[in-house]
C-alpha cells in the first residue's frame, strides 16, 4: 500500500469526520453523515493497521474514530455526579424493597433470642453448661463490661466495625446459598439469647440492656437489612416470576448489593457509638437515646425517602444504560 497516496485520496472524509465529532450539536442530517464517516473510517483504519501496521496516520484516525463513537454512543456519567443519585435514590429506594423481609428477620431473631434466653435463666442445669459459678459471676460481673472498654475507643469502634461490616457484606454476597444467612442469623441470635439467659439468671438484665442498647439498634438492624438482601437475592433465583433466573439475579444482584455498602455505613455510625458511647459515663438513658435517634434517622432514611424513589421509579438497580442490554434479540 502507498500510505501517502492512501491518505490523500481519504483525507477530505478524515477530516470531516474530525470536525463532526467535535461539534456540540448535530442536526439529523449531519448525525447521518458522521455515521456514514464513521463506518467508512473503520474500514479504513483496519486496511491501514493490516497494510502497514502501525503509523501515525493510523493513530490520528483512530482517535477521531473514537470521538465520534462517544457521540452516539454515549459515555457512562461522571463519578462524582452519580454519588448524590446513589444515596439519594438508589440506595434508599433498594432498602425500601425488602422493608417487609427486614421485619421478618428481625422478628425471628428476637423470637429466638428471646427463647434462648428463658431457657436458659429458667434452667439452672442448662446454665451450668455455660461454666461454673465462679467463672459465670466473672462474666457477668466483669468480661461482660469490660469487653467495651479494655481497648482505646478509636481502635474498638474500628474493629467492631470491620468485623460487623464484613458479617453484612457475606450476608449480601452469599445470600444466594439460600443456607448462610439463616446460620448467620441464628449463631447471632444464639449469642444474644446466651448473654441475655446468663445475665438475667444472676438478676443483671439491666446491665444487658444498658450495654447492649445504644449501639444494638442500629447494629442489629444493619444485621437484618443485609440479611433481608441476601434472602431476597436467593428468592430471586428460585422464584424469578416473568423474568429469567439470569435476569432476576442480574438485576436483584445489582439493586441489592448497594446495601452492602450502605450497611457499612450505618455499621460505622453504630460503632463510633460502641466505641464512645457504650462505655461512657453517660446515663445510661442517655445512651439509649443516642442509639433510638440513629435508628430513627435510619428509618426515616429507609422508609420515608426510600418510599419517595420507589414511587419516583427507582428500583436500586444501575441506569438501563450502564447495566446494558438484558438480553440479546436478533433484529
Amino acid at each position: 500500500m502507498d500510505l501517502d497516496a492512501y491518505t490523500d485520496a481519504h483525507r477530505e472524509d478524515w477530516d470531516r469526520l474530525a470536525v463532526l465529532a467535535k461539534r456540540r450539536r448535530l442536526d439529523g442530517r449531519e448525525a447521518d453523515e458522521l455515521i456514514d464517516l464513521y463506518q467508512s473510517g473503520a474500514t479504513d483504519l483496519s486496511a491501514i493497521k493490516t497494510l502497514a501496521g502501525s503509523t501515525a496516520v493510523g493513530d490520528r484516525l483512530s482517535v477521531s474514530l473514537a470521538a465520534a463513537r462517544l457521540r452516539f454512543t454515549g459515555a457512562g456519567a461522571n463519578l462524582f455526579s452519580q454519588i448524590p443519585q446513589f444515596f439519594v435514590a438508589q440506595l434508599p429506594a433498594a432498602l425500601y424493597r425488602i422493608r417487609w423481609i427486614v421485619l421478618a428477620v428481625a422478628v425471628a431473631t428476637i423470637v429466638v433470642a428471646t427463647l434462648y434466653a428463658v431457657w436458659i435463666a429458667g434452667n439452672p442445669d442448662v446454665l451450668a453448661n455455660f461454666g461454673t459459678d465462679a467463672q459465670l459471676r466473672q462474666y457477668v460481673d466483669h468480661t461482660f463490661i469490660d469487653y467495651y472498654s479494655n481497648n482505646p475507643a478509636a481502635s474498638f469502634s474500628g474493629q467492631v466495625w470491620t468485623n460487623n461490616a464484613w458479617i453484612a457484606a457475606q450476608c449480601v454476597a452469599f445470600g444466594i446459598t439460600g443456607v448462610w444467612v439463616p446460620y448467620a442469623l441464628l449463631s447471632n441470635a444464639i449469642g444474644v439469647g446466651t448473654a441475655a439467659g446468663v445475665l438475667f439468671a444472676f438478676g443483671k438484665g439491666d446491665v444487658m440492656f444498658a450495654y447492649i442498647l445504644p449501639h444494638g439498634l442500629l447494629e442489629l438492624t444493619s444485621v437484618f437489612v443485609a440479611a433481608a438482601a441476601g434472602l431476597r437475592i436467593f428468592w430471586a433465583w428460585i422464584a424469578p416470576g416473568a423474568r429469567t433466573r439470569a435476569q432476576a439475579l442480574a438485576e436483584d444482584g445489582r439493586a441489592l448489593f448497594t446495601v452492602a455498602i450502605g450497611c457499612a455505613i450505618t455499621l460505622f455510625v453504630s460503632g463510633l457509638i460502641e466505641g464512645f458511647v457504650t462505655p461512657s459515663s453517660l446515663p445510661v438513658w442517655a445512651k439509649i437515646t443516642i442509639g433510638a435517634l440513629a435508628l430513627a434517622a435510619f428509618l426515616v432514611y429507609m422508609l420515608v425517602l426510600g418510599r419517595r424513589a420507589v414511587r419516583a421509579g427507582e428500583t436500586g438497580d444501575l441506569s438501563e444504560f450502564e447495566a446494558g442490554s438484558r438480553r440479546i434479540v436478533a433484529g
